[in-house]
């Protein structure tokens, strides 16, 4: 299963739809502007977590978010950003 949906990614990631989701170059975690080009697609709910490779579980992330949410589902991520913060204020 998961290589039939890494192929899926492989297809979504070749079409025109994702070809105007990352026109705009914004990374959908950080909001910053790194250019189409430098977009990776993330799957918000990883595949190896049960995600699958269909326009509503992936966006457009920049490298270093990508790299940093790793195989986080939502809810991890949040608390894992909750918690930079709560360091931050310290």
């Amino acid at each position: 299963m998961l290589k039939r949906e890494r192929a899926r990614a492989r297809e979504l990631g070749a079409s025109q739809w994702w070809k105007r989701r990352i026109a705009d170059g914004k990374c959908f975690y950080c909001g910053r502007t790194v250019g189409a080009r430098a977009l990776t697609m993330d799957h918000v709910v990883p595949l190896g977590r049960g995600g699958r490779s269909v326009r509503g579980n992936v966006v457009a992330a920049c490298k270093p978010c990508n790299t940093k949410k790793r195989s986080l589902v939502p809810v991890e991520w949040a608390a894992y950003l909750r918690s930079l913060d709560a360091v931050s204020d310290e």
